[in-house]
């Protein structure tokens, strides 16, 4: 968000043009100031000019000619007479003003320590507060944000975009009460803005007021401008509340809005599972894959839906489908950050894995990043990089039996090259570890379904199918958090 436009003239003419006038001068400052308010910058700039070259040290003249530059547009020449206007007086008030709100229109680290100067000299400023504000969110500062904001007085309610990051660190911060009123706050100026309507309503909901959540969003509800996301948190508000009928509805009414939005299908699938309306979703589970027939959730919440109706192996071939179409991200690039991985280049993250191990050759976790990134290159179980793939990833769980990916990994090896009672093993042993490892319940149901042990898999395909539940609730309900705390604010001032 910027303070830009009608707010600069403000300090820059009406706060900064006073304070000169105020001051003992020649003829040439009232010139130079009659030129400014009537928006003659070049005319400024040759009577700063010629007075320069009387007064070079006078920080009252540089700063007039940075007033004057920066009406022309010419925001760098304008700092560095803002800069040169602070050599010969650090404390001039004006100057740091101006090179404060041009460091900031810029989106520089500079104006942080310029703001906090303004501070110094006029502790209540809140022009730089709320700038200071804008600049710790960015940084994912809430403390600060909060802090500044506070400290922002009138101002804050005059800018929406304002009071959305002040709601959104509220709610970093879990001061969820405070967050309901500034976004509320929001809301009340521009009832217009969705995102501000959208982020009260999540916060209302998120804790426990579903009746408010439905209260806030009527309004875009009745006139027919609510998005798909307004109406997936409305349908969500009304099955909190008991109403399932018009949560249904109000799902459909979405999915007819945008039938390509998975979130909408997971939901429908959801409240089917918890209202025992299994074939039901999976009617409309199936509509969503005819429109997209290569989207992994969609296959999960199917599954999910079989197991419930019995239909076990149908379950297994959607989750098989699924980790077809989405395997899972690469453990080693989140655990490590290694960018060549992330850029599919397996052979450089080797590489650096490798240099890694030289130095660490005990090391469990980096003998299973090696693994993992070998498996990553598709290997053939006959090659040399497989067969170090499973040396690798046997000897780190061998040093740390808890490395509960190691013998995930191990698992999927072993079923590849057809050993599937060792893989059987492994997947035990993650288990044992992590009773709620999807990837090892998966593993397992596969290596028993390929020994011919079946007795087990449909009670197992349960918990999977549980598991698999609870994740999508619990990814929902973290998009719909960052959705509150990472919404792009509105400025219309921007």
């Amino acid at each position: 968000m910027k303070f830009s436009g009608a707010l600069r003239r403000l300090i820059l003419f009406f706060g900064l043009v006073p304070a000169l006038l105020g001051q003992r001068g020649s003829p040439d400052l009232a010139a130079v100031t009659a030129a400014l308010g009537n928006r003659q910058f070049d005319r400024a700039l040759e009577l700063v000019s010629t007075a320069l070259e009387q007064y070079p040290h006078d920080a009252r003249l540089w700063t007039l000619q940075g007033i004057a530059l920066s009406g022309k547009g010419r925001s760098k020449d304008a700092l560095s007479s803002f800069r040169t206007s602070l050599k010969f007086s650090p404390d001039y008030l004006p100057a740091i003003e101006g090179a404060a709100q041009i460091e900031y229109e810029a989106g520089s680290e500079a104006a942080v320590p310029l703001l906090e100067h303004v501070l110094r000299l006029r502790p209540h400023d809140q022009t730089s507060h709320a700038m200071l504000a804008v600049i710790a969110y960015r940084h994912h500062d809430c403390h600060k944000c909060v802090r500044n904001f506070e400290q922002s007085g009138p101002l804050l309610d005059s800018q929406v975009g304002a009071l959305q990051e002040y709601g959104s660190c509220l709610v970093r911060l879990k001061q969820l009460d405070q967050a309901i009123a500034a976004f509320q706050r929001a809301l009340d100026s521009h009832p217009d803005n969705p995102d501000a309507r959208y982020q009260l309503a999540a916060v209302q909901l998120q804790t426990g007021h579903a009746d408010q959540t439905i209260e806030t969003l009527t309004p875009a509800l009745q006139s027919g401008l609510a998005d798909d996301r307004a109406m997936e948190l409305a349908a969500s508000a009304y099955e909190a509340k008991g109403d399932t009928p018009q949560a249904v509805t109000t799902l459909r009414q979405a999915i007819v809005k945008n039938p390509r939005n998975t979130d909408l299908y997971l939901d429908f699938a959801d409240l089917c599972v918890q209202h025992q309306s299994f074939q039901t979703g999976v009617d409309m589970i199936n509509s969503g894959l005819s429109l997209q027939p290569k989207v992994a959730p969609l296959y999960l919440a199917r599954g999910i839906l079989y197991v419930q109706l019995a239909r076990f192996d149908d379950a297994e071939a959607d989750f098989e489908k699924a980790d077809v179409l989405d395997p899972r991200n690469s453990f080693a690039a989140a655990a490590l950050g290694l960018q060549a991985v992330e850029q599919h280049d397996p052979d450089q993250a080797l590489a650096t894995l490798r240099a890694k191990l030289a130095k660490r050759p005990n090391e469990p976790f980096l003998l299973y990043l090696q693994a993992d990134i070998l498996t990553q290159k598709g290997p053939d179980p006959n090659s040399p990089d497989f067969q170090m793939a499973v040396r690798s990833a046997t000897r780190a769980v061998a040093l740390e039996p808890r490395l509960v990916p190691a013998h995930d990994l191990l698992a999927k090896l072993y079923l590849q090259a057809g050993k599937n009672e060792q893989a059987v093993q492994q997947c035990r042993k993650a288990l044992e570890n992590d009773p709620k490892d999807q990837t090892a319940l998966y593993h397992l149901i596969q290596a028993l379904r390929k020994t011919g042990q079946k007795d087990e898999l449909p009670e197992l395909l349960k918990q999977l199918a549980e598991l698999r539940r609870q994740a999508t609730q619990q990814e929902r309900e973290h998009n719909r958090y960052k959705l509150v705390t990472e919404t792009s604010p509105s400025d219309e001032a921007k």
